[in-house]
């Protein structure tokens, strides 16, 4: 056989996955060049063993079967899970003790992108990882091609029954979730079985053209059903996943959406209780209000770089047993694995709900009461970026500004915070800014704007969802 050359579209290869437009950035050659060269990365440090998922997209059972070839021919032997939530076939690699995983997914976005997520043995795959397997696809080093086997795998019902052993309430709840047509909706159906409580699920049934609405539950537009159907119900709160459901959104039963942050104050509050003194993590977009609550509760805070692959290798280093992101993707390593998983956090979230009189509604209401903008994104290019972040940082240093430099830079003043990243997975900066008066974020915002004019940029709209939280 021919030896084995591939090059992938120049701006395939992210630093947390690998994504693509069908037809156009990737397709079923880019796959199997995946699977070759993932598969000869497992083989080299010594694995034989790695499992396979896809999500619910037009697209993912043709690049699964292609991934699937091309670790067979890197000699794998394949456990294929099936379609799955993301966090289902994480689950599998540690209850099948695989030396790698594989999740054929476009996560939350549009239907015509797909993309991977990966995992060698136990840890994430992502950054010099990614961009190691296109040089090896492009100068052909690959093991020398092999027999690999393949087996079909069901994990589901062990998943569900493993999430549903930390389930902790004392009584059930009155709960509309929604998978947004994504490839947890199974599993929600599944796990709603074995809840007590009174659980209703709308866009169950998986289908990749989401018709429906988008499948991501951090945007408020898109939780406008659930919102509906909680008034409607009179429900306790709504739960939702975005496409494959590692990330999660939450309204409580006022109709209110919960941001990333908020619902990690309710998460961390309870892992504090058996974990005194234990750092909770979460990115530099998260509000000080949780950094505040969780010092308050007896945490250490840490604030860590944007970025799930970034997140789950600090709560390792740490030893973090709770972590969560603005973006919805929440991880547990207290009794579970350290992955972000949205169903179970939903589990655990409900145990949480199910032990206190206290409503999500009160607990949100409770919270120190905060102005901020939106995640404000916009266009910068990809080698301008960094360097605008850095020119922004230079000229703060010299002007005695105080600024954590985690990811970025954010800037405190007295009238609150502001931010200015470049965003890891596309050509743009991201910023956002909070304070606890009107006036004091006007004046954040005439900070952020000058720094982004001093480096010859646009300013953007700051108007939108000025929402308090």
């Amino acid at each position: 056989m021919a030896a084995f050359h591939h090059r992938f579209h120049a701006t395939s290869l992210r630093e947390y996955d690998i994504r693509g437009i069908i037809g156009e950035s990737l397709g079923a050659e880019d796959a199997f060049a995946i699977g070759r060269c993932f598969g000869s990365v497992v083989a080299r440090a010594g694995g034989t063993k790695v499992a396979v998922g896809y999500d619910g997209r037009l697209s993912s059972p043709m690049l699964e079967d292609a991934l699937v070839r091309g670790l067979m021919a890197s000699g794998m032997a394949v456990l294929r899970v099936g379609l799955c939530p993301t966090p289902m076939l994480y689950y599998a690699a540690y209850a099948l003790s695989t030396d790698g995983a594989v999740m054929v997914t476009g996560s939350h976005n549009p239907p015509n992108y797909n993309g991977f997520k990966s995992m060698l043995g136990k840890k994430p795959f992502f950054g010099k990882d990614i961009l190691a397997l296109g040089a090896m696809a492009a100068s052909g080093d690959v093991v020398p091609e092999a027999q690999g086997s393949q087996k079909s795998v069901d994990v589901a019902a062990d998943y569900v029954a493993r999430m549903v052993q930390d389930y902790d309430g004392a009584r059930g709840l009155k709960v509309v979730w929604d998978p947004g047509n994504g490839s947890g909706g199974a599993i929600t159906e599944m796990l709603v079985k074995h809840l007590p409580g009174e659980h209703t699920v709308i866009n169950g049934e998986i289908d990749g053209n989401f018709p429906n609405h988008h499948p991501d539950p951090t945007v408020l537009k898109n939780l406008e059903q659930i919102i509906a159907k909680v008034a409607e119900l009179g429900a306790d709160l709504g739960i939702a996943f975005d496409g494959d459901a590692d990330r999660i959104g939450v309204v409580d039963g006022e109709g209110h959406m919960l941001f990333g942050d908020q619902l990690l104050v309710v998460l961390a509050r309870d892992v504090l209780k058996s974990h005194p003194g234990a750092t909770i993590i979460a990115d530099v977009k998260a509000s000080q209000v949780l950094f505040d609550e969780v010092a308050k509760a007896g945490g250490v805070p840490l604030m860590w770089k944007t970025g799930h692959s970034l997140v789950k290798q600090k709560m390792a280093e740490t030893g973090s047993p709770l972590a969560g992101e603005m973006s919805g993707h929440t991880f547990f390593a207290d009794k579970w694995y350290g992955f972000d998983d949205a169903p179970y956090s939903a589990v655990r979230l409900l145990g949480i709900l199910g032990r206190t009189s206290e409503s999500l509604a009160d607990m949100r209401r409770a919270l120190p009461q905060v102005l901020n903008t939106p995640e404000l994104r916009f266009n910068c290019a990809e080698e301008r970026k960094f360097e605008v972040v850095r020119e922004v940082q230079a000229r703060l240093a010299t002007e005695g500004a105080e600024v954590q430099a985690v990811d970025g830079v954010r800037v405190l003043t007295e009238d609150g915070w502001w931010l200015l990243r470049a965003s890891n997975t596309q050509a743009v900066l991201v910023a956002r800014a909070e304070a606890s008066t009107e006036a004091g974020l006007e004046r954040l915002k005439a900070s952020l704007a000058a720094q982004i004019i001093a480096s010859g940029l646009e300013v953007p709209d700051f108007s939108g969802e000025n929402a308090g939280h």
